[in-house]
Formats: C-alpha cells, sequence, structure tokens
C-alpha cells in the first residue's frame, strides 16, 4: 500500500512539474532572442496544395539568416517536395550559402478523416516527430495549418519542457479562415509564441492573436 502511494505522490509531483515547466515555456517565448547572434535554423512545415503555397509565399520575405531551412512533408504528399525544390532553386541563385533539407512524416490528419481516427494518426505522427525535431533542434517552428505541424510543435514545445532549447513557433493562419480558426489553430493557438491571423475579425475573438493584414 505505501508502494502505491508513493507511486501516485511521485506522478502527480511530475506532472505538476510537467505543468510549471509548460507554462513557463510559453509564457516566455516572446522573449526568446533566437537569430540575433547568428543564423535562424526554421523548421518550416509544408501542407499539401494551398497551405504548400502560402508556407513558400511567407519564406520569400524572410532573409537568407534563416539557414538552415528544413522542411516536412506529409508521406503522402506528392507535390509539394517538388515546389519546395523550385522554390530554393531560385533562392541559391541570389545566394549560394542557403542550405535546406526536406523530411517526410505520415500524415496527421487526411481530409474529412474523423476526429476519433485523426487521434491515432497524430500519435503515429508523433513518433516520427519526436525523433526529426530533437536530432534537428531547430530555432524556430513555422508552420500555417496543415494537420503535420501538430505532432512537430508538441515535440519542439516538448525540447523547452524538458529545458534542452527553446524553440519558438510561429503560426500563421490561412487567408480562408475569416470567421473562425482550422481545427489546427485551434490546438496551436495556446501553446504557439507567436499567432498571426490576417483577418481583424479573428483578431477580435482571440486576443493573443496579431494581425497585420494580409501576409500571404
Amino acid at each position: 500500500m505505501t508502494f502505491v502511494l508513493e507511486a501516485v505522490f511521485a506522478g502527480l509531483l511530475l506532472c505538476v512539474v510537467f505543468i510549471i515547466r509548460l507554462y513557463v515555456v510559453v509564457k516566455t517565448g516572446r522573449r526568446s532572442k533566437s537569430g540575433t547572434k547568428g543564423p535562424v535554423a526554421v523548421l518550416v512545415v509544408a501542407g499539401s496544395g494551398g497551405h504548400t503555397t502560402e508556407i513558400l509565399r511567407l519564406m520569400e520575405s524572410l532573409s537568407s539568416s534563416y539557414t538552415p531551412r528544413h522542411y516536412v512533408i506529409a508521406d503522402t504528399d506528392r507535390m509539394s517536395q517538388e515546389k519546395v525544390c523550385t522554390f530554393e532553386s531560385s533562392k541559391q541563385q541570389s545566394d549560394s550559402k542557403t542550405q535546406f533539407t526536406i523530411h517526410r512524416i505520415p500524415r496527421s490528419r487526411e481530409v474529412r478523416q474523423s476526429l476519433s481516427s485523426s487521434v491515432v494518426s497524430t500519435l503515429n505522427a508523433l513518433q516520427y516527430s519526436l525523433p526529426l525535431v530533437f536530432r534537428l533542434r531547430p530555432d524556430m517552428v513555422l508552420c500555417n495549418g496543415p494537420g503535420t505541424c501538430v505532432p512537430l510543435c508538441v515535440a519542439a514545445l516538448l525540447l523547452g519542457i524538458l529545458g534542452m532549447k527553446k524553440v519558438v513557433i510561429v503560426y500563421v493562419e490561412s487567408i480562408c479562415r475569416v470567421q473562425t480558426l482550422s481545427l489546427t489553430g485551434k490546438i496551436l493557438y495556446p501553446i504557439s509564441d507567436y499567432f498571426f491571423v490576417q483577418w481583424s475579425s479573428l483578431r477580435d475573438k482571440y486576443p493573443k492573436s496579431i494581425f497585420l493584414g494580409r501576409i500571404v
């Protein structure tokens, strides 16, 4: 009986420590100064179709100091890799020092996939996201809505919770979202360090969000 009580107490203590670390990591995110002393390693989550187009438009505005750039694509996405390579080829013509890599992980959620089955597929994607993020250790994660970014952001957050490295999570909601956030946006809103929306109506509903007008 004593052993059981000790185990329960230890478990509760770990939960409390985890929650405190989560709170500290999320609350101190905006004070992070990644890149002030050198290049910023960025992990870019490329969805499929419009998500990839939007994220590459965002990448066009980033300076060459955002390097290396690690793109992550869902394993069932057949078009994004070509778009990324075309984009990077044009970028390298103006800056030969740019570096990029492409990685694939299982898709977290297919279009019209049920929420219950999405939990299982997201956990499966998390198995691949954890070792990838822990190996790359980016300074920043940049994403704009595909479900694939959820396990990657969780893995990045865990790096900070474990005290290994603070990773700044930047989320840009799709231009298509006018009145409500996407499911991914609702999940990542509480843990993102910078959460951008492109319509003032969303900024009014979500006070943590940042509205700069249309940015993609």
